[in-house]
């Protein structure tokens, strides 16, 4: 089924003209995880940058680095281990509203997409992440992730699932996992661009999910684009519903290392 792409584009500014806003803070990373994965024995750099031009000025517990104008810089390393699995590593810094740059820990992920026939559109897999966070942007010095990933690819349209369920580890907080589904849905625009939106949520610990008006959801507007063997994903987010940011803007560009 073909969809007009005026049809489309119409949708989501109207998506995200309507959304209605309140005041859980942007992460380090923002992503929509897909099949993509390094070949084997190849290395891979992405850099993702999300900048919080009106967010929360107000910490919610002691040594929180309050959102609004929050600079987030996260290298991302990975090493394509099989066709199935890929190693990552993250190494997040962020600059508060007094100018300084801050190191706000380490993280490392394993991430598995299970093998596909030639020509089959449709992938599925899973990523596990482990990491310790600065205080500054988690009240849990260790955190665990479990992001099942499930999806469609053709020429035209990329449909991308990420059900997560994230959990803290410290013991002074509480170690219920939490639903944070994703969703990315893009269209081909143009020779290596696509065009679409990205939906962020966070809906509480299983078993005990929010009510509806409690819930945090962020739209994205987003751009993929093949720009001279740099992989850029920009986009432009706004909160709605508890979401501490207002306004978010985010990219992340995967430099061609072979």
């Amino acid at each position: 089924m073909r969809f007009s792409r005026e049809l489309a584009r119409a949708s989501l500014l109207a998506a995200l003209a309507t959304v209605s806003l309140n005041s859980q803070a942007a992460p380090d990373e923002i992503q929509v995880y897909t099949e993509e994965m390094d070949e084997p024995g190849d290395f891979g750099l992405e850099l993702h940058v999300n900048y919080v031009p009106k967010g929360r000025r107000e910490a919610t517990y002691d040594g929180e680095m309050a959102s609004n104008h929050r600079l987030q810089v996260t290298p991302e390393f990975s090493y394509g281990i099989s066709k199935t699995l890929e190693a990552g590593l993250y190494l997040p810094v962020a600059m508060s509203t007094d100018g300084n740059l801050y190191g706000n820990g380490v993280r490392l992920r394993l991430k598995y997409i299970a093998p596909r026939a030639d020509g089959d559109h449709f992938f599925w897999g899973l990523n596990g992440e482990f990491g310790s966070s600065a205080r500054r942007v988690s009240e849990s010095a260790l955190t665990l992730e479990f992001r099942p990933i499930m999806g469609y690819r053709d020429e035209n349209w990329l449909v991308s699932f990420n059900p997560i369920l994230d959990a803290d580890l410290s013991t002074n907080v509480s170690r219920k996992p939490n639903f944070e589904p994703g969703l990315k849905v893009t269209h081909r625009v143009g020779e290596g661009k696509q065009a679409g939106f990205e939906y962020y949520g966070e809906y509480g610990p299983v078993g005990h999910l929010l009510q509806g008006d409690a819930r945090t959801h962020y739209l994205y507007g987003v751009m993929d684009i093949d720009l001279h063997g740099f992989d850029i994903n920009f986009g432009i987010g706004r909160g709605f519903r508890s979401a501490e940011d207002q306004w978010v803007a985010k990219a992340i560009i995967a430099f061609p290392l072979n």
